[in-house]
């Protein structure tokens, strides 16, 4: 995630926003709580959509309630049970897919066709999880040197999580399906920027006739979203967003001895050798750095290409960026939208700046669109070194960082100094090499030929300040699991 907007993706705020909200106030026995705004804003317009107010204490009291008392029910279901809600989820997801849609593409600019591929994704994984659920939570027999002994997956209750706004619905389908799987319930916090994608999901559980309780949207800041993690009925947090808000919470959490997952920042390099299909390779260069406009944790950020192909990989690479359309992400013939708000716009473009000043040359875009909304052109950045700010920091939009290496072992080096470990790519026509050096890059998934993604069987999370455990595949099922040794032993057996 950006650390840009570190706190609003999460909805941990800053000090400012959290001093403004410490003047909420409960009166004379009351619950008459200055409420913060929570809005939808265009980013294609930058115009306020639809406001929503923040939860008081008392309906974050019920929330709470409400999903520790479902949870008494919800763990003594059947995993037939629970497979068919998630289906009838997924179902009704897949028919509402174009105004849900349209709702992620009005309030964080993902193109269209681009947000119709996330919901599909998003029914996918509850799907996946429903029909694979109980087998990844069968019972695991183990053989003792005598008597008999199991491994028995329990749920452990109320979880929290923390979601960012550049998936607003796979990101939820990944922390959600896997855990109401397990027998757990959900609080959900969504980023403030989405405020409808989040009540939409909350609108498709109940439509689902989930429990009351099972999965409750929770309207409220990052103050809240603190506190919650100490309350003794939630018994884990999931996050996704930056690194701040991560240790933030993960500090709340840690405190109260409760299991976290995190998923935080990225900075992936995508790596070219001198024996990769160039065309090719350039075409998922493309792909990798501008899908979501370039505003995935696990975009392609720093392309690392040797010597011997540099030229020709960057005029390739410069061709096809530049020529990008830009327009309103609800046209389907626009390349390049909007980032998801203002806010984001400005950092990136303070960032691209602070890093020109520094000794980076701009190949291609460098600018802000000059239009309406949070637009920013297409970039390379090259001649980047380490004291140059976009070397370490995540570019989080279309910005591409540009190094030339002199060999495969520069490559697998630089593609290593970064803070960030969650994913990356290398491009090769010898597969065997690719693996060599995919063992070499410290980062929690590799891809060869083809940019580091995601789908329902296949682990998600990283290493360093990327973040703490896995998502998705059956590792993403196992996290928020009571792992219960139940032993037999013959009443003469030995101690």
């Amino acid at each position: 995630m950006s650390t840009t907007i570190e706190n609003e993706p999460t909805g941990l705020e800053n000090k400012s926003e959290q001093g403004k909200n410490s003047a909420d106030k409960k009166e004379n026995g009351s619950d008459k709580q200055k409420k913060a705004s929570i809005k939808t804003v265009n980013p294609a317009t930058n115009e306020v959509v639809k406001s929503f107010e923040e939860m008081t204490e008392h309906e974050i009291e019920s929330a709470i309630s409400g999903a520790d008392n479902a949870y008494k029910d919800w763990k003594k279901t059947s995993y037939k049970e629970r497979a068919n809600l998630l289906h009838k989820v997924a179902s009704l997801m897949r028919k509402k897919k174009d105004s849900l849609a349209k709702l992620i593409t009005l309030e964080m600019g993902k193109l269209l066709k681009q947000s119709e591929g996330e919901i599909d994704l998003s029914a996918d994984i509850l799907d996946y999880y429903a029909d694979h659920g109980e087998t990844f939570l069968a019972d695991k027999v183990l053989e003792p040197e005598y008597g008999e002994a199991i491994i028995r997956n329990s749920p452990i209750g109320v979880l929290f999580g923390v979601m960012p706004w550049n998936f607003p619905f796979y990101q939820v389908a990944r922390f959600a399906a896997p855990n109401i799987m397990v027998g757990n319930t959900i609080l959900l916090k969504h980023a403030s920027n989405v405020p409808q994608c989040a009540a939409a999901i909350e609108k498709l559980f109940k439509e689902a006739e989930a429990p009351e309780g099972l999965y409750t949207n929770l309207f409220i800041t990052g103050k809240h979203a603190s506190a919650l993690a100490s309350d003794k009925r939630i018994k884990g947090v999931s996050l996704t967003g930056s690194e701040k808000a991560g240790a933030s919470l993960a500090e709340a959490a840690g405190k109260n001895l409760k299991k976290v997952v995190l998923e935080l920042g990225g900075s992936d390099a995508f790596i070219v050798l001198e024996d990769a299909d160039m065309d090719k390779t350039v075409e998922w260069a493309v792909i990798g750095r501008m899908n979501n406009t370039g505003q995935s944790c696990v975009a392609a950020k720093r392309f690392i290409v040797v010597e011997t192909v540099a030229d020709e990989f960057l005029e390739k690479f410069k061709e096809k960026l530049s020529a990008l359309k830009a327009g309103d992400p609800m046209d389907k013939d626009t390349q390049l939208g909007p980032v998801s708000s203002e806010e984001a716009a400005v950092h990136l473009d303070d960032q691209v700046k602070r890093s020109v000043a520094a000794g980076a040359k701009i190949l291609l875009g460098g600018k802000r669109i000059d239009r309406k909304g949070a637009y920013m052109e297409a970039t390379i950045l090259t001649d980047i070194t380490p004291d140059v700010p976009a070397y370490y920091e995540e570019l989080f939009g279309p910005v591409a960082s540009f190094y030339r290496v002199k060999d495969e072992a520069a490559a697998i080096e630089l593609a290593n100094d970064s803070p960030f470990g969650l994913g990356g790519s290398v491009f090769t026509n010898d597969i065997e090499r690719g693996k060599k050096v995919a063992d070499q890059i410290v980062t929690g998934m590799v891809f060869i030929n083809h940019p580091t993604w995601t789908q329902a069987d296949l682990p998600f999370g990283g290493t360093k300040r990327s973040g703490i455990g896995r998502e998705l595949s059956e590792l993403g099922i196992q996290e928020f699991v009571n792992k219960k040794l139940i032993r037999v032993s013959g009443i003469s057996d030995p101690f």
